[in-house]
């Protein structure tokens, strides 16, 4: 007989599943937007990378059953700091969770892939379900002025939290996004929504935005597999660039990346959901990975997201750390030149 763990994981299994193979209505029309060069009149491409099969999937989640370490049920978070209405001085990030981050920087709130929600599953019922809460509630951020979306995968965009974000605002936060993910995002109140192609931009204040490449796939059901663009995010601010990954695996982009905008004063770089490598390599860095992300980079702070809420994959909650540290302590930098902070905690960098 199947042990309780075991029981829950294949509910989370099954609702893995169920974002490969449910249709779902954020599904775009082909004929919508096909002016890019990393579309084929059916899906996008990466650059570098290959795609994972159906095959691939049904083997990750039949030998997840007895190789996913158990993760502890729940974990408390320690109070968090107090968050300030504006930085109009300085650079200040607050980790909340997962990928979600608050950027306050030139008098703007910048809000990284917001997700609050109790689960990351098309479905209600089942799925990665959360082992900490978010470290700020929703009705706790100051006004959010721009929302940035790496890609439409439940853990990075999360439609629950997004309506919930808009209902307290009078007015709509700019939201960006890639391409094909603009007719989902206005149907949650988000009318200023942009969809960009790769190295486009938008300008908001005194900071510029750039929709930049990265490695990963996207996705919310098996009609629109690829059907919606990826990426990263470079924010040029007056006190330094920042730089958002999202959700990647590591490729040439980020050396490219790094001589085309470096230095970064700030990047966001995840450093979980890894194993297996065979399966995880293409979309996900490993902590190995981030730190050389870090140094193409140029960065001079890097954070640590995408680590220890969800459990999407089969280390367990405190590997990333792990081996993180011996990550850096391997390439010889300073344990303090890339943050780790728990769900609420924030660090800032000094006005430049």
């Amino acid at each position: 007989m199947p042990t309780t763990h075991t029981f829950y994981t294949c509910l989370g299994l099954l609702a893995l599943l169920c974002q490969l193979l449910l249709p779902n209505t954020s599904r775009a029309a082909d004929e919508d937007w096909i002016l890019s060069k990393h579309y084929d009149g059916k899906r996008f491409h990466n650059s570098n990378g290959s795609d994972k099969h159906l095959g691939d999937v049904s083997r990750f989640l039949w030998t997840s059953l007895s190789n996913e370490k158990p993760w502890p049920k729940w974990l408390e978070n320690p109070p968090a700091d107090i968050i300030a209405p504006r930085v109009t001085e300085g650079l200040r990030a607050t980790y909340i969770n997962h990928a979600t981050v608050l950027i306050q920087v030139a008098g703007l709130n910048i809000l990284t892939d917001p997700v609050w929600s109790k689960r990351v599953s098309p479905v209600a019922f089942a799925g990665p379900k959360r082992v900490r809460a978010p470290g700020i509630p929703i009705s706790d951020l100051p006004e959010i002025d721009l929302i940035l979306i790496s890609h439409n995968h439940y853990d990075h965009l999360d439609t629950k939290s997004l309506k919930a974000i808009r209902a307290q605002q009078d007015q709509a936060p700019l939201i960006i996004s890639g391409l094909g993910n603009q007719k989902l995002l206005r149907k949650l109140g988000y009318d200023t929504a942009v969809e960009l192609d790769w190295n486009e931009s938008r300008t908001l204040g005194e900071t510029t935005i750039h929709f930049v490449e990265c490695q990963h796939r996207s996705g919310r059901g098996v009609f629109d597999q690829m059907k919606t663009l990826w990426g990263s995010f470079v924010l040029e601010t007056p006190e330094g660039n920042v730089y958002f990954a999202g959700d990647t695996g590591y490729s040439p982009h980020f050396s490219a990346q790094g001589e085309r905008w470096g230095p970064f004063a700030l990047t966001l770089l995840p450093v979980g959901a890894y194993e297996p490598r065979w399966f995880m390599k293409d979309v996900h860095l490993n902590p190995e990975e981030a730190v050389q992300a870090h140094v193409d980079l140029q960065s001079q702070q890097s954070l640590g997201i995408h680590f220890g809420v969800f459990q999407l994959t089969w280390e367990g909650i405190d590997e990333p750390l792990q081996d993180l540290e011996s990550a850096l302590s391997d390439r010889g930098l300073a344990r303090d030149t890339f943050w780790v902070l728990e769900p609420g905690q924030a660090a800032a960098l000094e006005q430049r």
